[in-house]
């Protein structure tokens, strides 16, 4: 997992994509606005804060409500919320779930479109010592954040018949697409992977196919590849050494199911960090479900928040800090099933998990 931050931060910086202005306060700490979520939310928030205060991080945490409202029928964050996300440019945010009920719509889409949060940069990497039927996974995935299948455009035809519209943009194509070419060229990597279903989406997947083939012409050094979704899916599980080769980037749906399975192939969900770049803003996330089940049992791993905060960290320019956590993480996790939580077939509790991690800093 080392490094994928330090590639990061080195592309937000060079591309002026929601670069980190923030600012230390009078007590010498960044601010950082953290969206603690639902379920198990609460308890890895605080194991990160934990972690965090023990490692002397210079951060300042400040919790945000996201319970949303409906405002002449558009879903809506509180407003200082929304303010103090903008104000300091970076957040972390924990699981959250939708509410139930009518006129509510997922709240990690929301964010994203409140926020512009049009870019999804998922990295995938086997973790040492942590072993799964795969080994040697080392791959980067970004994802069109903003529309796709979940542009949430679909109405009843008749009973029994629904129509759900994919939104494909060439704005938004030719956006993220640039981003994934500039993330290549950031990190050495020579070929680009545009995944689609263009075969039989002839229109909306073949626009972001050639939102890509028009990007490419501005980055003659890289390679501009491209493979069906179905192909890719099949490929991966066979043999995910290959994809180390690549960036991928995909439109939206493709993406979400794409970043699971190949956090499957590493352990899960719980493994995997994840950062939402926008032109303004970027906001960090675990991107596993609230947990409900297990919500105040002492049993939630923190690893994915963690992880993220560890690439927040190096987006803030403070890698020392980030080297510091992210190897007392790989070193808890990679120590032995009494040290990590049951969903990594361990005996950990959330308790135990963390303090491991902070004999470790």
């Amino acid at each position: 997992m080392r490094g994928i931050g330090a590639q990061f931060r080195n592309i937000v910086r060079r591309y002026s994509i929601a670069s980190y202005t923030g600012k230390q306060n009078a007590n010498g700490k960044f601010t950082v606005p953290i969206i603690e979520g639902d379920g198990i939310g609460p308890e890895i928030s605080a194991a990160v804060k934990k972690i965090f205060g023990a490692a002397n991080a210079p951060i300042e945490w400040v919790p945000v409500d996201v319970t949303p409202s409906i405002v002449d029928g558009v879903q809506v964050f509180p407003k200082r919320t929304v303010d103090l996300i903008n104000e300091h440019k970076v957040a972390l945010k924990g699981p959250l779930a939708t509410p139930i009920g009518k006129g509510h719509v997922s709240l990690n889409l929301t964010l994203r479109r409140t926020f512009n949060l049009f870019a999804n940069v998922r990295p995938c990497k086997s973790i040492e010592g942590y072993n799964t039927a795969y080994s040697g996974v080392n791959t980067v995935l970004i994802r069109e954040n903003t529309e796709g299948e979940y542009s949430g455009i679909e109405h009843a035809i008749s009973p029994g018949v629904i129509q759900s519209i994919k939104l494909i943009t060439a704005k938004a194509s030719e956006r993220v697409c640039e981003y994934a070419f500039n993330y290549a060229n950031e990190i050495g990597k020579k070929k680009v992977l545009v995944v689609h279903k263009a075969s039989v989406m002839k229109l909306g997947d073949g626009l972001f196919v050639s939102s890509a083939e028009k990007i490419a012409k501005k980055f003659p050094n890289i390679e501009l590849c491209y493979e069906l979704i179905d192909n890719t899916c099949l490929k991966m599980v066979q043999d995910p050494s290959y994809y180390e080769d690549f960036v991928m980037v995909m439109p939206n749906l493709y993406g979400d199911i794409m970043s699971d399975l190949c956090s499957g192939l590493i352990g899960g969900l719980g493994l995997t960090p994840s950062g939402n770049m926008g032109i303004d803003v970027s906001i960090f996330e675990a991107v596993h479900g609230s947990a409900p089940d297990i919500a105040g049992k002492n049993m939630a791993n923190p690893t994915a928040l963690l992880l993220s905060s560890v690439m927040m960290l190096r987006y803030m320019n403070l890698p020392e800090y980030a080297d510091k956590i992210e190897k007392a993480v790989l070193e808890t996790l990679a120590s032995g099933k009494d040290n990590i939580t049951k969903d990594l077939k361990g005996n950990a509790t959330t308790e135990k998990f963390t303090s491991e991690v902070i004999s470790r800093l």
